[in-house]
């Protein structure tokens, strides 16, 4: 049994400025997410999307992460809560991120962008979930560091115990599983399939994948995660991320279908 570090939230300090690993996580994620698109976007062929276009958009992505995942978990975790304490809501270094909130603030981010620069959406959208899964493992290894979103009871050799879990128990430290399934085999998932099936470069596959991809991963890793305590388990032992997931997936099959049929 192992137990976990207990980090000290900081990261360092300039004065009077602190740096929480959690802030800071994320913003390491962007800025490889970030660097990625600009390799992907330089060497496309024939170029439809302009490197000045990714750096416009930065800006409303980052915007359509923080607040949408927010108001995510807001809305789908702990509507109560925030209802009575709004306040609280603003407080996003202490936690609760919710991906599917930031992946909704994201979607419409790109969507208005995409319109308003007259730019291929699917073309557009390809570039960024590409590169997303880097984000994703970064912001699960922010939740590890934090000791939040552990896992379930077990007595596996790696069963870790958490600070914030009163109840003490050895637990699968389940967000290292989601950075690996959600993060890291996800990246390669996509890097290989677009990459060795010509046929799966039309625009959209991609995204299409993506969204399939990261809803298989998250409905298998809720399997191993402890359902947020003022929730818990709902429809047939479901959890709430397994039931925000059937969308994505969904919409990832909708995606690939009608990208095969285009010309």
């Amino acid at each position: 049994m192992l137990v976990h570090p207990n980090f000290d939230p900081i990261a360092f300090s300039i004065g009077p400025l602190s740096v929480r690993w959690y802030g800071l996580m994320y913003l390491v994620g962007f800025g490889i997410a970030y660097t990625l698109g600009r390799v992907r976007i330089a060497k496309a062929r024939p170029a439809t999307i302009s490197v000045t276009a990714l750096d416009d958009l930065l800006f409303f992505c980052v915007l359509g992460v923080v607040i949408g995942g927010r108001l995510g978990y807001v809305l789908f975790y702990m509507p109560g809560h925030y209802a009575a304490h709004p306040l609280e809501a603003l407080y996003v270094w202490h936690g609760g991120m919710s991906f599917h909130g930031g992946a909704l603030g994201v979607t419409l981010a790109i969507l208005l962008f995409t319109r308003a620069r007259k730019i291929p959406l699917f073309a557009f959208s390809d570039i960024i979930t590409a590169a997303i899964p880097i984000g994703l493992f970064f912001g699960r290894i922010a939740n590890f560091i934090n000791g939040e979103l552990y896992g379930r009871p077990t007595d596996v050799a790696w069963a870790m115990v958490f600070p914030r879990d009163d109840d003490h128990l050895p637990r699968h430290p389940s967000q290292l599983y989601e950075a690996g399934l959600e993060g890291i085999l996800l990246f390669i998932f996509l890097f290989i399939a677009v990459r060795r099936f010509h046929v799966l470069r039309k625009p959209g596959i991609e995204s299409g994948l993506f969204l399939l991809g990261y809803g298989v991963c998250r409905i298998i890793s809720e399997y191993f995660r402890q359902p947020d305590i003022q929730l818990g388990y709902l429809i047939g032992g479901t959890t709430m991320g397994q039931i925000l997931s059937l969308p994505m997936i969904a919409f990832g099959i909708a995606f690939i279908w009608q990208a095969r049929r285009a010309p």
